[in-house]
């Protein structure tokens, strides 16, 4: 079976930590694997609000995630606390790459890696629409 394999680049330009709940955790005892998705987007939301947007208003645009890709490397466990690092990458005329890292913060232990694809829509069309300029240079000062 092949596997996904996500490359990371040589540094982060945003990075939060979170805490892993007891409501995250599944019957085998560690951070279930979808919910690992539902940190990935508390933090991605945390990304915008640094940058001083919200998800609905990046720029004037809301945005949408359009692809999902992550590759789990180790397993995370209630009380943890995780680092989510997030850098943008591979901008486009209407979207870009925002690519992650979870590290477990006592131990340094990697937990996951992956990427989440960023789409700009027009609100009214619900249609791909062209990244705000000012927001694209946001993201490539990081």
């Amino acid at each position: 079976m092949a596997r996904i394999v996500c490359d990371l680049p040589p540094r982060f330009g945003f990075a939060t930590e979170v805490q892993v709940y007891i409501n995250h955790v599944n019957q085998g005892g560690h951070l279930d694997n979808a919910l690992l998705l539902t940190l990935v987007s508390e933090a991605r939301v945390r990304f915008f609000r640094a940058l001083g947007h919200s998800e609905a208003n990046v720029g004037g645009l809301p945005i949408v995630v359009g692809d999902m890709q992550a590759q789990y490397r180790s397993e995370a466990y209630h009380g943890e606390t995780l680092r989510v690092e997030m850098m943008p990458m591979d901008l486009s005329r209407c979207a870009f790459d925002l690519v992650w890292r979870i590290t477990e913060v006592a131990q340094g232990r990697e937990v996951a890696r992956g990427k989440s694809g960023i789409v700009f829509v027009n609100g009214a069309t619900r249609r791909a629409a062209t990244m705000p300029e000012a927001v694209r240079a946001q993201l490539q000062a990081l």
